[in-house]
């Protein structure tokens, strides 16, 4: 495989943003969300806005409604410690 260059950072995105992106991208409202998930459709809300922290158990919940890793959902921003910044 050949070396390749990281993406440059456009924005940050919020824990909250990550979750709201994802589910829109899957075209589900949060009242569906909520369906799937067992959630509260004003605890998606309070995630989506970053007035609710989301929690490991919350994170593995939607991860699997979404059909992603739960990292991708609670760490959205994160980098490993050895990584260069673009």
């Amino acid at each position: 495989m050949k070396e390749y260059r990281p993406a440059k950072k456009r924005i940050s995105v919020s824990v909250g943003e990550s979750v709201r992106i994802l589910r829109e991208l899957q075209e589900l409202s949060q009242n569906q969300l909520a369906e799937l998930t067992g959630i509260s459709q004003a605890t998606i809300s309070a995630i989506e806005n970053d007035r609710v922290r989301l929690g490991v158990e919350r994170a593995k919940t939607l991860a699997t409604a979404l059909k992603c890793h739960p990292g991708v959902l609670a760490f959205p921003g994160w980098k490993l410690p050895n990584e260069v910044a673009a």
